[in-house]
C-alpha cells in the first residue's frame, strides 16, 4: 500500500524519519505504478508530494465519472489529503460535492535498520450529492 503517488487505483493502500520516509516512498511509488495498469474504476487519489492543485483536479475528474472518490494519504502529507478535501468540497459548491466518511489509522513500517515504527494513515471519502 502506498500513499505517496497521484496515482489512482482501485486498491487499498526527526531527520532520520524523513530520510527513512523517503526512502519507502520510492519503494511505494514503484509498486503503484504496477497497480494502475489494471482496468476497471479507479476511485483512489493518493497524495504524495506534487502539487496541491494537481490532486484537486484529479479528484475533480474521477468525481466526474464516480459517484464517491477517497483521498488516501500517511505521515506527512495528510495535512494536504485534508486541504484537497476541503478545496474540492468548498470551492466547488456550486458542483455539489460533500466529505464523506473519514477514517484514520496507522500503519507500521519498517524501518531502514530494521525496527518498526507507526506511520499515521487518512481515508477521506468525497462524494457527490
Amino acid at each position: 500500500m502506498g500513499f505517496m503517488t497521484t496515482d489512482i487505483t482501485e486498491n487499498t493502500e526527526t531527520a532520520n524519519t524523513a530520510q527513512t520516509e523517503t526512502a519507502n516512498t520510492a519503494q511505494t511509488e514503484t509498486s503503484n505504478t504496477a497497480q494502475t495498469q489494471s482496468s476497471g474504476p479507479r476511485d483512489t487519489v493518493f497524495i504524495g508530494k506534487k502539487p496541491l492543485m494537481a490532486y484537486v483536479t484529479t479528484t475533480i475528474i474521477q468525481l466526474a465519472n464516480l459517484p464517491s472518490v477517497s483521498i488516501k494519504a500517511r505521515g506527512m502529507s495528510i495535512g494536504r489529503a485534508v486541504d484537497v478535501a476541503q478545496i474540492v468540497s468548498r470551492k466547488t459548491e456550486n458542483a455539489g460535492y460533500t466529505v464523506g466518511k473519514i477514517l484514520i489509522g496507522s500503519e507500521t513500517l519498517e524501518s531502514k535498520d530494521g525496527r518498526p515504527r507507526n506511520v499515521s494513515t487518512i481515508e477521506i471519502e468525497v462524494k457527490r450529492n
